[in-house]
């Protein structure tokens, strides 16, 4: 890749770069085959997490999630049925069910470990919606 043409309207235009290296050895510049060597970090969720066992039917909530971080659902157990994944943006009045692309999303009838969205909205809240056939699930909504 050629390097940017620069122009200005006087006879000069210093150019300046980011580099980096050892302090005694050579610097290198920062560019696509020379990345800056950090990795964005993050600090752990605040938010806290929802699990626990449902022995019956019904609602399990709310988890309310960190904005811009994934959220898991883990279903672990000996258990027959359907948990949905719902969504609500006012206070849990209203609960919607995952889509994705128009279908259902977020629907399970076995156990599971699954990133199932993430939030941006604030005071969005999220919900499992257990549906009981038989058995104990044992269930947590985390980040």
């Amino acid at each position: 890749m050629a390097p940017p043409l620069i122009q200005a309207p006087a006879g000069f235009v210093p150019e300046f770069a980011v580099s980096f290296g050892p302090r005694s050895g050579e610097s290198r510049p920062v560019d696509v085959a020379s990345p800056l060597p950090v990795q964005p970090g993050f600090a752990p969720a605040r938010s806290a997490a929802l699990a626990g066992d449902a022995a019956a039917s019904g609602a399990i909530g709310p988890f309310t999630p960190d904005p811009g971080r994934p959220i898991w659902v883990t279903l672990a157990g000996t258990w027959s049925g359907t948990v949905s994944v719902l969504r609500s943006t006012d206070g849990g009045a209203t609960r919607r069910p995952l889509t994705l692309a128009g279908g259902a999303w977020g629907i399970f009838t076995a156990n599971a470990q699954e990133a199932v969205g993430e939030e941006t909205v604030a005071g969005a809240t999220w919900w499992l919606d257990f549906q009981r056939t038989s058995g104990i699930l044992a269930y947590e909504v985390a980040q």
